[in-house]
């Protein structure tokens, strides 16, 4: 049995849940993830904070829901209020680093404010979701100076003032011309990288690098890879590793599109709603998405062996998640968003060194992506700060202890305020919310003024048939709804009064010379 000193903290962007062996896929396989599962826990049924990038990993990084943490959307900056990762354990002597992206965006007003320079030690850390930028590369938009990857390409031969751009972004078509990666017709063709050179493969050698740096002092690494986040595309050999045959078959019912909820319909008009649901784009876009899954395991596989000949399998607990799925044509919808499986269920894997007693474990225990938090404090010994912090530690289910019985569900939260769903529905900003709750059974979905949605996920695990409106599961619905509530009025909303602040301030006035309404 080892001793947890360290974390390494995995993420993937936008994987889905079932495009994993270990977690029941059989159209592909991934053995470095199952072998990473087998040695320790399994999380089946764990959910995303939120749909969409940005929140979901705030959300993550502070352990709080996006409605208490407030960045609810990408283009939302993180309040400097919230507390994050770095804020609790780099007073610990913990390194807290990352390696790859967060889309974190800085308050620069609250900056400005409190007369934080945004150059200076704490305003970097701001800046960067509390951790230290190592490498800092987002993936989405060129790469930032805190990112080395530019520069990388460059001394590897990628001869070009943007190489990201180019290269790592750019295709190679059968005539032997150049185009961009970003046009999904162009996903079938191989990235203009060598697979050694990929965003994948430089941010595994960056984390080996990292993780080799290290002496005595405990660390936190946010590992955080783009990928299989579009640009849709793999380099060779991924690149063409599947076919259309390979892929699952899509799901989606003839009639769903005509009964679909007003909101979903909505999003059938955004761009990537128009394009998967051609036959062409999800037949082109499937195999390269699975070839870059196929790429990341074997990244994993890598990074696997290096902790191991390290020896830092002995003290660091590792965790496995990604911030959502991805549609890929399923409920005829592109990207993420909306609550069904294939965007708001996530995997999460978690190795714990501190306990040989449990291995292979597998829990379907309904979890949160803000239970991290509280686990990862709890591994490095840290305080709950559960007067923050609304995430349950894992740790009892880690141990094989059960479950502590405190909640029933999951929640995942959307904002579409930024969507163009919003302006095809002519809905104002400020309403367009809703909450979906996962609870054994039963998916539940609150939008604010629009029809609830309620999936009998276990006799319609497809969630084709929606309950929202039944008159027949009007009980249903309420019991599902006291949870959303329930939910709403657990939020740490008191975050400056540790626990125990009341016990020292109840009914103390006297005490204080003060006699309020005394004879």
């Amino acid at each position: 049995m080892g001793q947890t000193r360290n974390v390494l903290f995995i993420m993937s962007d936008q994987l889905r849940h079932d495009y994993l062996s270990c977690m029941g896929a059989r159209h592909i396989s991934t053995p470095h993830l199952d072998r990473l599962a087998k040695m320790g826990t399994l999380f089946r049924r764990a959910y995303c904070p939120s749909g969409v990038c940005g929140p979901s990993r705030m959300s993550f990084y502070t352990g709080r829901s996006a409605t208490s943490h407030g960045a609810t959307w990408n283009s939302v900056p993180l309040s400097v209020r919230e507390l994050t990762l770095g804020d609790y354990l780099r007073p610990m002597g913990i390194r807290v680093a990352l390696a790859g992206k967060t889309h974190a965006l800085p308050d620069l007003d609250g900056m400005t404010r409190l007369g934080i320079d945004p150059a200076s030690e704490r305003g970097r850390l701001l800046i960067n979701a509390g951790f230290e930028p190592f490498d800092r590369h987002e993936g989405h938009v060129e790469p930032p100076p805190t990112s080395n990857y530019s520069e990388y390409l460059r001394a590897k031969g990628y001869d070009s003032e943007r190489p990201w751009h180019e290269y790592a972004n750019g295709v190679t078509l059968p005539d032997g011309s150049h185009d961009t990666g970003w046009w999904l017709r162009n996903s079938r063709f191989p990235l203009r990288v060598d697979k050694a050179d990929s965003e994948t493969a430089y941010m595994t050698d960056r984390a080996l690098g990292f993780v080799a740096e290290q002496a005595d002092k405990p660390w936190l690494l946010h590992l955080s890879y783009i990928k299989p986040h579009w640009p849709y595309c793999a380099p060779a050999p991924y690149h063409d590793m599947y076919g259309p045959e390979d892929a699952p078959a899509l799901s989606r019912g003839k009639n769903e599109r005509e009964s679909a909820h007003p909101v979903v319909q909505a999003y059938y008009q955004h761009e990537e709603g128009k394009s998967f649901a051609r036959e062409e784009v999800v037949n082109t876009v499937r195999p390269a998405y699975m070839g870059l899954v196929k790429e990341l395991d074997d990244n994993i596989g890598r990074l696997l062996d290096g902790l191991e000949k390290m020896g830092r399998l002995d003290d660091t607990m590792i965790v496995f998640t990604a911030d959502h799925g991805d549609y890929l044509g399923d409920h005829w919808l592109g990207e993420k968003e909306i609550f069904f499986e294939q965007a708001a269920r996530i995997p999460m894997i978690v190795y714990d060194p501190a306990d040989d007693a449990v291995r292979g474990q597998v829990d379907d225990t309904l979890i949160d992506g803000i239970d991290v938090v509280p686990t990862f404090l709890t591994a490095l010994g840290a305080p709950a700060h559960d007067y923050v912090v609304e995430g349950r530690d894992l740790t009892p289910l880690l141990r094989g202890k059960g479950d502590d019985g405190r909640r029933d569900y999951a929640v995942c939260e959307l904002d579409y305020a930024y969507r163009r769903a919003r302006l095809v529905l002519d809905q104002p900003a400020q309403r367009c919310r809703a909450w979906m709750v996962r609870a054994e059974r039963w998916k539940y979905v609150h939008w604010l003024d629009y029809p609830d949605q309620l999936y009998d996920l276990h006799n319609d695990p497809d969630e084709m048939v929606d309950f929202g409106v039944d008159p027949g599961h009007d009980k249903v619905r309420a019991e599902m709804r006291d949870r959303l509530v329930e939910w709403f009025t657990t939020r740490r909303i008191r975050t400056t009064a540790p626990d125990g602040f009341e016990a020292d301030r109840t009914d103390s006035h006297t005490k204080r010379g003060i006699h309020i309404g005394e004879w």
